[in-house]
């Protein structure tokens, strides 16, 4: 079943229960019952999880500012591929949890806690939420509200600086933050690290963690970005 559809037909709140579960609930009319969440087939699970953890954080970061951009919203429709016919439930979510930046903590953590502290697909989540940030300009406290989810979904400094670079560089077009190696490594280094990184986000392995396959743009933009950097790295080096 598509997720939307799933999201939509009054079962996503059953299956996760918690903050997500509440939420998703108001948006649907539907109470939560938390024995059957817990009963809740996982690959499902985790992908409604996802889904609606995405939805709730990229609303409550639109209010980090103090100022919810509309071009926010649309970013996040776009890069979700939100169907048109599934658009205005969509936004019924998001309009909810957009209310105030209050109770964010609670969604980062229970959706750690669903998806697994530091996994590829709350990396996922993460990049989301830096991409759909940039398109009206970050804002420190954007920034500021990034880095706390990031710390609460389990990542640590190192591998938020290493997520964020990918889309906010520390310095103007640095592909070494990108990869994750310090400037002036051996070339061996850098191929090590390109490989690792093409192999932890090969978007097969995300969606088969949780990732729903609707948010793979997610994970294709982020290779892009990689291979990038590593191009820069080694060009004239024969790669």
């Amino acid at each position: 079943m598509a997720i939307w559809a799933l999201l939509m037909g009054g079962a996503a709140g059953l299956m996760l229960g918690g903050p997500l579960g509440a939420l998703a609930g108001a948006a649907v009319g539907a109470a939560v019952d938390r024995a059957l969440a817990a009963r809740a087939a996982n690959p499902q699970r985790r992908q409604v999880a996802f889904t609606i953890a995405a939805i709730a954080l990229a609303a409550k970061m639109a209010q980090a500012d103090g100022h919810a951009s509309e071009r926010e919203a649309e970013a996040f429709e776009k890069l979700f591929h939100v169907p048109a016919a599934e658009q205005e439930n969509m936004r019924r979510f998001y309009r909810l949890a957009r209310q105030s930046v209050d109770g964010y903590e609670s969604y980062a953590k229970q959706a750690a806690g669903l998806l697994g502290e530091g996994s590829p697909v709350l990396e996922d989540l993460l990049e989301a939420l830096l991409m759909i940030a940039t398109v009206d300009g970050v804002h420190p406290k954007e920034l500021a509200y990034l880095a706390d989810v990031a710390t609460l979904m389990g990542f640590d400094p190192r591998k938020w600086a290493e997520i964020r670079a990918r889309h906010i560089p520390l310095e103007a077009n640095d592909p070494h933050a990108v990869l994750g190696v310090k400037p002036g490594a051996a070339d061996a280094e850098i191929r090590a690290a390109y490989r690792r990184l093409a192999r932890d986000h090969h978007p097969d392995r995300h969606i088969a963690q949780g990732t729903p396959p609707e948010f793979i743009r997610v994970a294709e933009a982020r290779m892009a970005t990689i291979n990038a950097a590593y191009a820069a790295l080694m060009k004239g080096k024969g790669g």
